[in-house]
């Protein structure tokens, strides 16, 4: 699996579990007839594609999740949607190539598609 698809993965469970965590949200879902008591399974799930990412993407992962809330953020017409700084030409994948960066202003890890 690629870096940029375990990091994907990394932050959709990620959101999950925010949900899960929040008291509130965790009762509408209950309320909505959604199951919440595989709280333990997502955990080991995490430590699973946390310790499979490569250490330099796991480093800058976890500094942008601890520092903005957020472990990936999306790049769109070579903007960063995190700190809304346009990125130079040179940041940029090849075409057709997208995968993971880090924001040259706010080092955020950045998804291009």
């Amino acid at each position: 699996m690629s870096a940029s698809r375990q990091a994907l993965e990394l932050f959709d469970l990620d959101q999950l579990l925010e949900l899960v965590y929040d008291d509130g949200c965790r009762s509408r879902l209950a309320r909505a007839g959604f199951a919440t008591d595989g709280l333990a399974l997502l955990e080991r799930e995490r430590r699973r594609l946390f310790a499979h990412l490569d250490p330099r993407w796991s480093i800058a992962y976890d500094r942008s999740l601890a520092r903005y809330g957020r472990g990936v953020t999306l790049v769109r017409d070579r903007v960063c949607q995190g700190c809304f700084v346009t990125l130079p030409t040179s940041a940029a994948p090849p075409p057709g190539l997208g995968g993971l960066h880090l924001c040259v202003s706010c080092g955020r890890l950045l998804y291009w598609r």
